[in-house]
C-alpha cells in the first residue's frame, strides 16, 4: 500500500515523494548504520528512492525516528575510547584504507551516484568518486603533521605547549548535490583523521550512496559505532541529532534556511556550516572575453547548476556585453544532455522535484520582469524524466529579480550589466550570500580591489567561481547568509578539535 502525505505538516521536506508502508520485493532497502548492526529505521515506513535520470525505481530507504538518533549517540559515544586509543599515524593508516575501499569500487559507487544524484556517468560521476577517496587520503596525510605550539612565557621556571584532541561526538548533517564526495571531504574524513566520532544524516533523495559508503568504510576496517548512519527526515533526524545533549558539535552543508535554523537549535555547540551560496562572476571590460565566456559557462552548467559556488549571477561591463553573450551562448551550446552513461553527456538533470519548482519560481519571475531568455529557459523535452532543465541563459535583469537576489540552484546563467566599479560593487552585494565570487580582468591591480572590497570568502581570479582544491580554506563571509567556519584540508581539521593549552613549572 502506498500513503502520500497530504500536509507540508506531516513530512515537510518529503512532500510529494512517495512514502510506502512496505518496500516491493527485490531492490536494494537502506538501513541505518547504528554502532555494529544495520538497522532498519522504526517509524515503520519506507522512503521510495527513484532516480531522476532514469526514472527508474532504485530502492528504499527504512524511515528513522529521534529515538534511532539516540541510539547512533549512544554509539558513538561508546565508541569514543576506541577512535580515542588509535594514535595520530594509525587513524591516518584507516583513512588511507578507506580511500583504497572507495577507489576499489569506483565503478559501483559512480554508477549508483549517477542514477540516484542525477550527474552523469562518466564526466561527473566518476570524478566524485575520486573526491571521496581524496578526502580520506587528504585528511590522513594532513593530520599527521598538523603542528601546535610551544609559547614563551614571562616566568623563566614555565613552559606552555597546546594540543589538539577531538571534540567528541559530531552531529554531521549533508546535502544530496554532492552526497558521496563532500561528505568525504568535508567531515568523514577528518572526523576519522581527528579521532572524534560522528552520527551521519545524510540527504533523503540520496543516501543509497551513503550506504555503499558505509558499505566501504566498514570493509576497510572502520571500528563500529565511530561513524554512525542515520536515514531520515531532517525535520526529524537531523534536528535530533543537532539538539541532542549527547552530541557536542554540528557539521552542516546546506541551504541557508536550514542552516539559520540549525544554527538555533545547536546555539551552544561549535557549529561548521557551509550554507548557500549566490556569488557575483564580474568581468571587467579588460578581460579576456572568450576565456571569460567559456569559464562563466563551465560554472553555471557544471552538476546542472547544483553547486553552493556555482555561477549563479554573471556582472558584464556594458563596453563587451554582446561579445560575452556570444560566447555564453557557444558554451551553453556545447552542454549535451541524454543517457546518463553515455560519454559524450556533460549535464544530468536536475535533483528533486523541489529544486525544480524553484528554478521555476526563478524562471517565472524573470518573464513577470519582461527579461530577455536568450536560450533554454525551459524543462528539456524527449528526455527520460521531467527534471532536466536546459542550459539557460537570461539578459535584461534587474538587481532585484529572483535570479540575482537568490540562490537558483539550477543550470542558468543570469546576466546583468554594469558601468563602473562602483556599480559592479552595489550588485554584488544586492544578493545576502558571501560564499564564492570570480573576477575576470587582465589587471593585477583591479583583481586585489575586487577581492578586498566583495564579501565572500573566497575569490577566483580569471577562473570559475566553483573552482577549488580540498586543502585550500573556503566558506561564507561574516555579515552574509553562507555559513560559519573554514572547510578545506587543515583549516577543517582544527576546526573539529579543541585546541588545549598546558603549562608546567620545570622546576618543580
Amino acid at each position: 500500500m502506498t500513503v502520500q502525505f497530504k500536509s507540508s505538516l506531516d513530512v515537510p521536506h518529503l512532500r510529494g515523494m512517495p512514502i510506502v508502508l512496505e518496500p516491493a520485493s527485490g531492490l536494494r532497502v537502506g538501513t541505518n548504520r547504528i554502532g555494529s548492526q544495520w538497522i532498519p529505521g522504526s517509524s515503520g515506513k519506507f522512503l521510495r528512492v527513484d532516480s531522476p535520470s532514469t526514472g527508474e525505481e532504485l530502492g528504499y530507504l527504512a524511515l528513522s525516528t529521534r529515538a534511532d538518533v539516540g541510539k547512533a549517540v549512544a554509539a558513538a559515544e561508546a565508541a569514543r575510547p576506541l577512535i580515542g586509543k588509535m594514535g595520530v599515524f594509525q587513524r591516518a593508516a584507516l583513512c588511507f584504507k578507506i580511500a583504497d575501499e572507495i577507489d576499489r569500487r569506483t565503478d559501483e559507487l559512480a554508477r549508483l551516484l549517477c542514477l540516484e544524484q542525477g550527474k552523469p556517468f562518466h564526466t561527473e560521476a566518476k570524478g566524485e568518486v575520486g573526491s571521496a577517496s581524496l578526502g580520506f587520503r587528504n585528511a590522513g596525510e594532513q593530520m599527521k603533521w598538523l603542528e601546535t605550539a610551544a609559547f614563551p612565557v614571562a616566568d623563566a621556571n614555565k613552559r606552555a605547549f597546546s594540543f589538539l584532541q577531538p571534540k567528541g561526538v559530531l552531529a554531521i548533517i549533508t546535502p544530496w548535490n554532492f552526497p558521496l564526495g563532500l561528505p568525504c571531504l568535508y567531515y568523514l574524513g577528518p572526523a576519522v583523521a581527528t579521532g572524534n566520532t560522528v552520527v551521519w544524516v545524510p540527504a533523503p533523495t540520496t543516501s543509497l550512496i551513503a550506504v555503499a559508503l558505509m558499505e566501504c568504510m566498514i570493509d576497510a576496517g572502520l571500528p563500529d559505532g565511530v561513524i554512525n548512519l542515520v536515514l531520515g527526515d531532517g525535520a526529524e533526524v537531523g534536528d535530533e541529532a543537532v539538539v541532542h545533549p549527547g552530541t557536542h558539535a554540528v557539521g552542516f552543508t546546506g541551504s541557508s534556511a536550514t542552516g539559520a535554523t540549525i544554527a538555533r537549535r545547536g546555539a551552544g555547540k561549535p557549529l561548521l556550516l557551509e550554507m548557500g551560496g549566490n556569488g557575483p562572476t564580474i568581468v571587467l571590460s579588460d578581460a579576456d572575453v572568450d576565456m571569460a565566456a567559456e569559464l562563466v559557462g563551465a560554472g553555471c552548467f557544471a552538476n546542472a547548476g547544483q553547486i553552493c559556488t556555482a555561477t549563479e549571477r554573471v556582472l558584464v561591463h556594458k563596453s563587451i556585453e554582446n561579445r560575452f553573450i556570444d560566447g555564453l551562448i557557444k558554451a551553453a551550446e556545447k552542454v549535451r544532455m541524454g543517457d546518463p552513461f553515455d560519454p559524450a553527456t556533460t549535464m544530468g538533470p536536475i535533483n528533486n522535484a523541489t529544486a525544480l519548482d524553484k528554478m521555476l519560481s526563478h524562471m517565472e519571475d524573470a518573464h513577470e520582469r519582461k527579461a530577455d531568455v536568450v536560450r533554454g529557459g525551459k524543462v528539456a523535452a524527449d528526455m527520460p524524466t521531467n527534471l532536466y532543465f536546459q542550459p539557460t541563459i537570461v539578459t535584461g535583469l534587474t538587481s532585484d529579480s529572483l535570479l540575482n537576489k537568490e540562490e537558483s540552484f539550477g543550470p542558468v546563467a543570469p546576466v546583468l550589466t554594469f558601468d563602473s566599479d562602483e556599480e559592479a560593487l552595489q550588485l554584488a552585494a544586492s544578493s545576502p550570500y558571501g560564499l564564492s565570487a570570480a573576477v575576470f580582468t587582465s589587471s593585477i591591480k583591479r583583481a586585489f580591489f575586487y577581492t578586498e572590497n566583495l564579501r565572500v570568502g573566497i575569490v577566483n581570479v580569471n577562473e570559475k567561481s566553483c573552482y577549488w582544491e580540498p586543502h585550500i580554506p573556503a566558506g561564507g563571509a561574516s555579515g552574509t547568509n553562507s555559513g560559519l567556519g573554514r572547510t578545506g584540508g587543515r583549516h577543517t581539521l582544527v576546526e573539529m578539535c579543541d585546541l588545549k593549552t598546558m603549562t608546567i613549572d620545570v622546576t618543580r
